[in-house]
């Protein structure tokens, strides 16, 4: 018999994984736009940003967001103000740790929903999803 606990971690790893394939879904999307891969899950105290890669000569982090049901709205109505600001924190702190404090950035979200056997129906990439708010940082 699974306890409570089994099947939440179940559940979380089932997440990730999904997590994990839409994050490879959107970098595969957007190499075919030109875009460079940078780096993947960067994490700092500040939060995580999904996929850093680069446009031209802008560096862009990337929150992809997965979904195979509605139940919880659009994946892209998921980044709250509080994740907005946790993606600002951490894409400076990128810019910071690599010494890039001179270049242009932006935020986008990539927003996929898929069948739960991970078949696409939707992919949409939204580049410069939000203003930044400098005075967050």
């Amino acid at each position: 018999m699974k306890t409570r606990d089994s099947r939440r971690l179940i559940a979380l790893t089932r997440q990730k994984r999904l997590g994990d394939w839409g994050e490879a879904e959107a970098r595969r999307y957007l190499e075919t736009k030109a875009y460079v891969f940078i780096e993947k899950n960067f994490r700092v105290p500040e939060g995580e940003i999904d996929l850093v890669m680069q446009d031209v000569d802008i560096v862009v982090f990337i929150e992809v967001k997965t979904r195979t049901s509605d139940s919880f709205g659009a994946p892209e109505e998921s980044v709250s103000k509080a994740k907005r600001k946790r993606l600002q924190r951490a894409a400076w702190a990128f810019l910071h740790e690599h010494e890039k404090l001179n270049v242009s950035w932006r935020i986008d979200v990539v927003a996929i929903e898929a069948t739960p056997n991970r078949t696409i129906l939707r992919l949409d990439h939204y580049p410069n999803a939000f203003d930044i708010d400098l005075n967050s940082l």
